[in-house]
């Protein structure tokens, strides 16, 4: 019973919290909104939980908002190009998630009539959403009593409980101890509250515990370790690989590009002709030109560090199978970052 009283207690503490200090974002519907009668929009919290794997809210922010003016509703982005949808993307990074964005905004169209189904299994069985995505949005967009457990969330609990296990093998009992304090009650709210909390109170290297709202609660602040939470096991270093780029332009001014494989990192986004990326260094052109070597670029992805040397030249005529795009039909912004680099690195010598 004691126990029970206790997280309750620390629920009720948050959800006052909350109602307070919400953070304002473009996704959210806030807690007054919530009093009124606004429901959160199933589309939008999808949406947002999404671009917000492995991405900073503040980058997030005027994507968001790009996103949902062009495709305001799932049915809308179903029905857009994939080329579009995976431009609009670029710089996000991680393109299996625009991929699968359009996957599931399509069977939602089509299976499901263009509304999200509220629970959490239904959710988990649609392209791209694993069991923390189908969380949050049955519990912000549909009130289910469903736990949300993001870093944030980790953090907060990490210190709570003071769990001594590194991550990542303390992400099932961290998930065990967050569940006995998910309330019955506003579940939507609170997930958001303890994400809040972890995002600008419970901070990784200076909790600021003396406004905490749950802070008498906390077995790390007890201790007076809090910033020592949560442990995490050691990374191992990431290899570097290495791959050239040609960027280079016809006579008659068209860029070359070509549509990567759909598996494998950014899958069908547009990028530069060149080789695989590999530890070794190979130098293969794709076709014939006068190729001049203009330096390299760097760039880091979840496993590997990659350096891409950078090639260009003028006057190509490639073989079949490449895209052809004039100065009004390509975008530098719609290229993934590593490509972008490439471009930004080539475009002064293909302008003199």
């Amino acid at each position: 019973m004691r126990d029970a009283l206790k997280q309750s207690e620390i629920s009720d503490l948050l959800l006052e919290w909350y109602d307070r200090h919400a953070r304002s974002l473009p996704w959210r519907v806030s807690p007054d909104a919530r009093r009124a009668g606004i429901r959160p929009d199933p589309y939008r919290v999808w949406l947002s939980e999404i671009m917000l794997q492995q991405t900073t809210v503040a980058a997030v922010k005027a994507y968001f908002e790009r996103f949902t003016s062009l495709w305001p509703d799932v049915t809308a982005l179903a029905d857009a190009e994939d080329d579009m949808v995976l431009g609009e993307w670029a710089g996000l990074g991680y393109y299996a998630r625009a991929r699968n964005l359009l996957k599931c905004a399509r069977v939602i169209r089509d299976d499901h009539g263009g509304r999200f189904p509220p629970s959490r299994p239904e959710l988990q069985a649609l392209p791209g959403i694993g069991p923390y995505t189908s969380a949050a949005i049955a519990a912000i967009a549909f009130d289910r009593a469903e736990t949300v457990v993001d870093g944030n969330v980790e953090r907060v609990v990490s210190r709570l409980f003071r769990i001594e296990t590194p991550l990542p093998a303390a992400k099932p009992e961290l998930t065990a101890r967050a569940e006995t304090l998910t309330p019955g009650s506003r579940p939507g709210d609170y997930a958001q509250a303890m994400m809040d909390l972890g995002a600008t109170v419970c901070t990784p290297r200076s909790p600021a515990c003396a406004i905490c709202p749950i802070a008498s609660f906390c077995a790390a602040r007890a201790a007076g370790d809090q910033p020592r939470f949560p442990l995490k096991a050691p990374r191992k270093a990431k290899p570097t690989r290495h791959g050239h780029a040609y960027v280079a332009r016809t006579a008659a001014g068209e860029w070359i590009l070509e549509k990567r494989p759909e598996k494998g990192l950014l899958g069908g986004m547009l990028g530069w002709p060149g080789t695989d990326w590999q530890e070794a260094h190979p130098q293969r052109a794709p076709f014939s030109g006068a190729w001049t070597e203009i330096g390299e670029v760097r760039h880091t992805f979840t496993h590997f560090h990659l350096v891409l040397t950078v090639h260009a030249a003028r006057h190509v005529e490639p073989t079949e199978g490449y895209v052809l795009r004039g100065d009004n039909s390509f975008r530098a912004s719609d290229l993934p970052t590593v490509m972008r680099k490439a471009f930004d690195l080539a475009q002064h010598f293909l302008d003199d």
